[in-house]
């Protein structure tokens, strides 16, 4: 059987992907922002402003956009169907939720005193289902596979729920031979334990959020290549306080591939393109390839790594095994 990639438009071969931007959103909807009496969510608007965005990246010299949200914030497989048939830009959906605070009460057993988390195996069949069955659209029907399971941990660190949704990917994602990515909360190297005391092999999972300065200070990123698993620097062109300058990302690149990782690195810029109840994050979707990949050619690092690093290792990643 020859090996594909779960795309909204069905399987592609890995080799059509070209570069991808790997964690990034489409549309972007605090839950419940859309019965808000002050939102209006105008669907051609909508349309036209995400084709927009697709067809910059497209320009750029991008082939496919990973939209890494999970299930319940906006993620509208109809929408990103026609938009890839729009813009000729491959579209990888997700499965997968988190982090608690954004859950609802249903995935919690409110019988219990305390509420106690669902467990793993609940989590596993639901996101695999959407692998498997297709992406549920709420009370309509299933469309599409997921090409990714994806989760947020608590930014406190782990809670109990947490940790089912972490095992539950990392089963999901083992059993239907897609990856997994979490997006790190405050012990990296915990949370990677945890996914891979599933089995799940370690290449098979990206940390994201790694260019976070408390992930850099606490030597995240090596804790992560050194379990086998793949490091997501997955803010560039953004230098909020907390986050790298991209001149540092830059930086911690060059460590990475002299160390000789650079099929270990994924990089994007959790953009978003269009938002609803929050401000999201107005970016191109084209910003590695336009800003990013300029200044890790000044440091030194040569074509065969960057195209490892933007179209290799998340080809290789989002291929299913």
């Amino acid at each position: 059987m020859s090996s594909t990639v779960h795309t909204v438009l069905g399987p592609v071969s890995p080799d059509d992907l070209g570069v991808v931007a790997l964690h990034e959103a489409l549309l972007s909807v605090v839950p419940g922002a859309e019965y808000a009496y002050d939102i209006e969510i105008d669907r051609a608007d909508v349309f036209d402003a995400i084709a927009a965005k697709l067809r910059a990246f497209q320009q750029a010299g991008g082939g496919t956009v990973v939209d890494s949200i999970g299930m319940f914030h906006g993620r509208d497989v109809r929408l990103y169907q026609a938009l890839s048939r729009a813009t000729g830009v491959h579209i990888v959906a997700s499965t997968g939720m988190g982090p608690e605070e954004q859950l609802g009460g249903y995935f919690l057993t409110p019988q219990t005193n305390p509420p106690t988390p669902w467990p793993a195996e609940k989590f596993a069949d639901l996101f695999g289902k959407e692998v498997t069955e297709g992406m549920v659209i709420p009370r309509v029907e299933r469309r599409g596979q997921a090409g990714l399971v994806t989760t947020t941990v608590t930014r406190q660190g782990a809670t109990p729920t947490d940790e089912s949704l972490l095992r539950g990917a990392a089963r999901a994602a083992s059993t239907t031979g897609i990856p997994m990515s979490f997006r790190f909360g405050q012990d990296a190297a915990r949370e990677l334990d945890l996914v891979l005391a599933e089995g799940i092999a370690p290449e098979r999972v990206v940390v994201g959020g790694l260019d976070r300065r408390d992930a850099v200070a606490a030597g995240a990123h090596t804790a992560v290549v050194d379990r086998g698993a793949v490091v997501a620097l997955d803010h560039v062109g953004r230098e909020d306080d907390d986050l790298l300058t991209d001149a540092e990302r830059a930086d911690l690149v060059v460590e990475l591939v002299a160390a000789g990782h650079a099929g270990r690195i994924v990089l994007s810029t959790g953009a978003t393109g269009a938002a609803f109840g929050h401000d999201g994050v107005d970016l191109p979707y084209e910003t590695v390839i336009s800003a990013f990949t300029p200044l890790l050619y000044s440091r030194g690092v040569d074509e065969v790594d960057v195209r490892r690093i933007v179209v290799e290792n998340p080809r290789d990643l989002l291929t299913v095994r």
